[in-house]
């Protein structure tokens, strides 16, 4: 089991962003990824909303960050660490134009994108820039074939579907890798079959530790129907972490403490069927989450797997 990071600052929901990265910016974000990169982290993650209405501006903030653009600064001041989008509304962009995006990043990173789709949520954003909301599921899920496709090794990719074709259309740079991973978010019983038949990987969204037994059992049901025999990444999002006894109120859901007793919390992830945990800690700056950042790569990260 491996472990990642959402990254700070880039996505300001009140749900979980902390007060300090309202002031914060790109030396902050930078910070956190190198961190990461050093600290052994697998992926470091980035959101994507095109734009907030009004209506939704205070449950969901307003401060999204571009994920195209925040992945390709992270290319260029990482080694290591993979590049995940978590997740991209692909649905909102033609996906010729996204897989131009896509396969620079992977081009830029050496080959260490890893893209997470989903379907959105938020009606105004879909219909500002004309797309399908009523349908987004049938769209995401032509999106990602297309996708596939222009992300494919073909200088030419060649797709036909109800909404989107293309042939005789050069797209280079290529991807680095020769198939690019992709990470199906969602948990619907709709979002967690597209993962299957579609993706590489599933992103819950929301499910706590009690509900995702379930999820995998039906996800391993769904590929042994499918005759799905290739790798299949399982994801899930932990509780908020703080690495040691704080010195300040975290909250009664963040879990904290020595590293033996985070790890073995964490190993339950493992033992019910999950390959990678997303985390984020708690801290009142960019200090102490580099701090937080370190510690678990130091202290607990080695521990997860024995």
């Amino acid at each position: 089991m491996v472990y990642g990071l959402q990254l700070p600052v880039q996505s300001q929901s009140p749900l979980y962003a902390e007060p300090w990265e309202a002031s914060a910016g790109a030396e902050d974000l930078a910070e956190a990824a190198r961190a990461a990169d050093r600290a052994g982290f697998a992926y470091v993650a980035t959101c994507d909303h095109v734009a907030i209405p009004r209506r939704l501006a205070g449950a969901m903030g307003a401060v999204w960050y571009d994920p195209v653009a925040v992945l390709a600064f992270l290319a260029g001041i990482t080694e290591r660490v993979r590049l995940l989008s978590h997740v991209a509304v692909v649905g909102l962009r033609h996906p010729l134009a996204a897989a131009k995006q896509y396969a620079t990043v992977d081009r830029l990173s050496g080959g260490r994108l890893v893209l997470g789709v989903g379907a959105g949520h938020v009606r105004e954003e879909f219909e500002a820039v004309g797309a399908d909301f009523a349908g987004r599921g049938a769209l995401l899920d032509e999106c990602v074939d297309a996708l596939r496709a222009a992300l494919g090794p073909e200088e030419y990719p060649v797709f036909e579907g109800e909404r989107f074709a293309f042939r005789d259309l050069a797209q280079l740079p290529r991807p680095v890798q020769e198939r690019v991973p992709v990470w199906v978010g969602g948990s619907s019983p709709a979002a967690v079959r597209r993962a299957v038949l579609r993706g590489d990987g599933w992103l819950p969204q929301g499910d706590p530790r009690d509900r995702l037994p379930a999820q995998i059992a039906r996800i391993r049901g769904l590929r042994e129907a499918a005759g799905a025999a290739g790798p299949f990444t399982v994801g899930a999002i932990t509780e908020a972490l703080y690495v040691g006894e704080p010195a300040w109120g975290v909250g009664r859901r963040t879990l904290s403490g020595k590293p033996e007793a985070l790890a073995e919390s964490l190993r339950e992830y493992g033992a019910i069927g999950v390959d990678q945990v997303q985390v984020r800690f708690r801290s009142r700056g960019r200090a102490e989450l580099v701090d937080q950042i370190e510690a678990f790569g130091a202290e607990v990260g080695p521990l997860l797997n024995g």
